[in-house]
């Protein structure tokens, strides 16, 4: 750990190595820097949305280590060494993730601001119960919600995305 000064305040800094997205980066950053803000301000990764700052609304729902976490709550320290996945990584190119197809297929997009953390905690979900009834896909995303009430097409979006992965995979 490093002080830098900035201001005249000298505030502690570290270098931490974090994989995002598939690709590695070390990151000069404050103990307590949240990864929302270091994925928005330091990486351009503007898909985690930053909404309760509370952990109760899941619009900055990231994957870290492939679990679903709100990164408005999470340390960018409690990341270093691990891999973190924003919506921005979810594609392969121009081949959108069959849960993202899915979302715009079954209109389950709404207004968009919750989407990107729907999709990421929607695909956590499926990754680890590959056909899910609709209890667990409530239970499971009840952590995750739209002001739009937008309920309904986001439960047929999960499941029919369920299905394309179970029968094609996720590419």
């Amino acid at each position: 750990m490093t002080v830098a000064a900035a201001g005249g305040n000298a505030r502690p800094t570290m270098d931490v190595a974090v994989t995002v997205n598939g690709r590695r980066h070390v990151l000069r950053i404050e103990p307590c820097d949240l990864l929302v803000d270091t994925l928005r301000d330091q990486l351009g990764l503007t898909g985690t949305k930053r909404s309760c700052d509370v952990q109760v609304c899941g619009a900055c729902t990231v994957l870290v280590g492939g679990a679903p976490v709100s990164a408005c709550t999470y340390l960018t320290y409690e990341a270093r060494d691990k891999e973190v996945l924003t919506i921005e990584g979810l594609a392969q190119g121009d081949a959108l993730h069959p849960m993202q197809q899915a979302f715009i297929d079954h209109a389950a997009l709404q207004c968009g601001f919750c989407t990107p953390g729907m999709i990421l905690a929607a695909t956590a979900l499926v990754r680890e119960h590959p056909r899910p009834s609709v209890a667990a896909i409530k239970h499971y995303m009840r952590g995750n919600i739209c002001r739009c009430t937008g309920y309904k097409k986001i439960l047929e979006a999960i499941q029919a995305a369920a299905e394309v992965i179970a029968r094609d995979g996720e590419r």
